[in-house]
């Protein structure tokens, strides 16, 4: 029985090993041995939420987000110009894309298509570096020293000598001119010349090195954009983007390819008429200035048969019935046909663009309203015009 009654005692439980310590510990020493310093006991039962509505709470975290707003509009305003050649170069590498997938769809491989229409791009630019400007670069020169010249002969008109008598704007610009100094002054000396010359190399450097880059990273760049999307929706963010896309290419490649036979039937036109000593640089100015859209082929067609005139009325006249008619068939015959296949926009749609983009970003914010517009113009159709029908 004693045996039995030992073993029983020794087989009951015997109370927990934390209240064993709890009752033999001494006093003060409980909380330590059963209380661990990170439990919640200790620190006290957490308070009730900030009240989002107070006063202090709305004042701090919103001027904060005002400071950050402020933050990064300044950091944008900062690098605009970068970010302008950034836009420049993808509306450039838009431009050429087409181009890469007419290769590919003749059977030609992406990647060999690409690097053909590289050295193409590097030869068209290399060829125009050596040939061209060397030769408008003789030509600017010799419109400088004729300047003199064609304000004398203007001067002999009564209605242009009545209004240099009051205001002496022609006697102001030949002195200007006849200075020699007048390049410098307008870029502030030699030291200017310089950086502008510097300034411009290095911009044409990077836009022809990023569009380089873009072009040939186009669907991979693509591709990670379109990841960003729902996958549910990816499919469709997709195809709108390949129409937006293809929508800027054909506005750029169609804006070349007017600006060249703008370019082209000057160049014929001023050896026929007898600028020939001119003919290539003004030719040169009208192909420029026709790409900004609305004003550019006016100012270039005003610049010539001014020339025209200063050298002889009768070119004067020819350069102005010119470029009167080839203005309207550039307006309705090949402007339209070059364009209806990339750009859908009415005609107040397109005046309003290129006037916005001009005040915002000047030439180039013109250059890139329209096809902007346009896409913009298309993404509302395709998305807020059809869910509306569908609602």
């Amino acid at each position: 029985m004693s045996g039995t009654r030992a073993e029983d005692v020794a087989d009951e439980p015997g109370p927990p090993a934390d209240e064993a310590t709890e009752t033999d510990a001494p006093d003060g020493a409980a909380a330590d041995s059963g209380t661990k310093p990170g439990d919640r006991e200790e620190l006290g039962t957490p308070g009730p939420p900030l009240d989002r509505r107070a006063p202090f709470y709305l004042g701090f975290f919103g001027g904060l987000g005002a400071l950050t707003a402020w933050w990064l509009g300044t950091t944008l305003l900062s690098i605009s110009s970068t970010l302008l050649l950034v836009v420049v170069s993808l509306f450039l590498a838009a431009g050429l894309h087409p181009a890469v997938e007419a290769l590919a769809r003749r059977g030609m491989r992406r990647s060999l298509a690409v690097l053909t229409v590289i050295v193409a791009f590097l030869v068209a630019v290399g060829l125009f570096t050596v040939a061209i400007v060397p030769v408008i670069t003789d030509q600017v020169a010799a419109i400088t020293e004729s300047a003199p010249g064609w304000f004398d002969q203007l001067q002999r008109n009564e209605r242009v000598q009545q209004l240099n008598e009051e205001y002496q704007v022609l006697d102001k610009a030949r002195d200007y001119l006849s200075g020699g100094d007048f390049v410098g002054t307008l870029f502030g000396g030699a030291l200017g010349i310089g950086l502008a010359v510097l300034g411009a190399l290095f911009n044409a450097f990077i836009i022809v090195v990023l569009t380089l880059y873009f072009l040939a990273s186009m669907n991979s760049t693509k591709a990670a954009l379109y990841q960003l999307a729902p996958a549910s929706r990816r499919d469709r963010v997709a195809k709108l983007g390949d129409r937006v896309l293809a929508g800027v290419g054909g506005y750029v490649s169609g804006a070349f390819v007017v600006a060249l036979a703008a370019g082209l039937s000057s160049l014929v036109f001023l050896f026929i008429v007898g600028l020939g000593e001119y003919a290539v640089a003004l030719a040169f100015v009208v192909a420029l200035l026709d790409v900004i859209p609305m004003i550019g082929a006016t100012i270039g067609a005003v610049i010539v048969t001014a020339i025209g005139f200063a050298t002889d009325p009768t070119i004067g006249l020819a350069c102005l019935i010119f470029y009167v008619v080839y203005q309207q068939v550039e307006n309705y015959v090949i402007y339209p046909r070059v364009m209806s296949r990339s750009v859908d926009l009415p005609g107040a749609v397109i005046v309003i663009a290129a006037l916005v983009g001009a005040a915002l970003l000047g030439v180039v914010g013109a250059l890139l309203a329209i096809p902007t517009a346009a896409a913009i113009l298309m993404l509302v159709r395709e998305v807020v015009v059809r869910r509306q029908d569908t609602a």
